[in-house]
């Protein structure tokens, strides 16, 4: 009776913890690349990622955690796409050699597997990429809900999927593809990871579980053999200040059923080359606090612990990493300022503003950020 009670208090409060914490979108993700300049303009010229929110060399001074406890210099780029979605945090070691995966991640593999473009065109964007020489791993196919895709890698040996989705941010835009539109994360055991995805991220609607080997999985690697999958999304409509502009999102975790996944950092750190990290911005730091404690997934590293804001020289704002049982690392990042015109010195402070959704109009000057190669 006493441990039904407890298990009854416990859930209540995860509930009402729950209430505080918004979840507003997919803000990036986070790829570690061996030269950022030059993997920054790859991306400019195949995927459109040419907004550049902002760009800092510096040292991770809070990540010890996942860098053998030692602080580390970085180059970063921040960078997005006006069709919208999340963008790319292009992440490159400069104080040691970034170490690549010595290995072929398989389908399956613990992490972050793959990072899902949006496209409004989907056979524009096959046709194109074909014809520019990319490596497109399969055809036009379509997953167990009837969506249109198809995978490719890029020249870092990353895995991309690119996912038919009508809806864009900006219309005009000649862009193929859009920004992050979400991943597909590889995990050990399916129930232990949804606790994360379902209860700390929100994706509370399934769209499918389909346990099998996969037609439209074949021709990537290690997409020959047998999986659960299980499709997640959110079922409100976000309401944070870049939410327009994000959009909404998908989370696809896949289990491989027959063989034994290998974690695809193994023996390397966090920022080495690859899929680094998924970031979300939120709202209510403090109350995602305590929800990731009250779950079992505490912080493993919590920037408001050293200081009020974490200043990232043209942006501001705490940010916050839990790591799913698979290993996957979540960052949570709550945005104090951002720029909007550098060129005229105009910044917007959310502490001042609050963080309703900006207005179309606004967002819509990201593009005088545009880099043109």
């Amino acid at each position: 009776m006493l441990e039904t009670c407890c298990n009854a208090s416990s859930q209540t409060s995860v509930k009402q913890i729950n209430m505080s914490v918004k979840i507003n979108g997919i803000q990036q993700l986070g790829v570690g690349v061996e030269n950022v300049n030059e993997a920054w303009k790859w991306y400019r010229q195949h995927f459109s990622m040419n907004i550049r929110m902002f760009e800092e060399e510096a040292t991770a001074e809070l990540m010890l955690a996942h860098t053998d406890g030692k602080t580390r210099t970085r180059h970063a780029v921040l960078a997005l796409n006006m069709q919208g979605g999340g963008g790319f945090e292009i992440w490159q070691h400069t104080g040691k050699k970034p170490e690549p995966c010595k290995f072929e991640i398989q389908l399956g593999d613990l992490g972050i597997n793959v990072g899902i473009l949006k496209t409004a065109d989907i056979k524009a964007a096959f046709h194109a990429f074909k014809n520019s020489g990319l490596n497109v791993l399969t055809e036009i196919k379509n997953s167990p809900n009837g969506n249109e895709h198809f995978f490719l890698k890029d020249i870092y040996n990353n895995l991309w999927e690119v996912r038919n989705e009508k809806w864009v941010f900006r219309l005009k835009e000649k862009a193929l593809t859009g920004g992050i539109f979400g991943t597909v994360i590889g995990v050990k055991n399916m129930e232990e990871s949804l606790s994360v995805y379902q209860k700390i991220l929100q994706y509370d609607k399934i769209v499918y579980d389909k346990t099998g080997v996969f037609e439209d999985f074949a021709g990537i690697p290690g997409g020959d053999k047998k999986f659960r999958r299980v499709l997640l999304q959110h079922s409100d409509v976000k309401t944070g200040a870049f939410s327009p502009f994000f959009g909404h999102s998908v989370i696809e975790l896949v289990q491989v059923l027959d063989r034994e996944p290998r974690n695809i950092f193994e023996g390397r750190i966090w920022g080495d080359p690859g899929f680094i990290h998924l970031c979300f911005d939120i709202n209510g730091m403090d109350a995602i606090r305590e929800l990731v404690k009250e779950t079992g997934f505490p912080f493993t590293v919590d920037s408001a612990k050293a200081m009020d804001t974490f200043d990232m020289g043209e942006a501001a704002g705490n940010f916050a990493y839990i790591q799913a049982p698979e290993g996957t690392l979540i960052e949570f990042v709550e945005t104090h300022k951002i720029p909007l015109m550098k060129k005229v010195g105009w910044y917007i402070d959310f502490r001042k503003r609050g963080h309703h959704p900006l207005p179309n109009w606004m967002l819509n000057l990201f593009r005088f950020m545009k880099v043109k190669d």
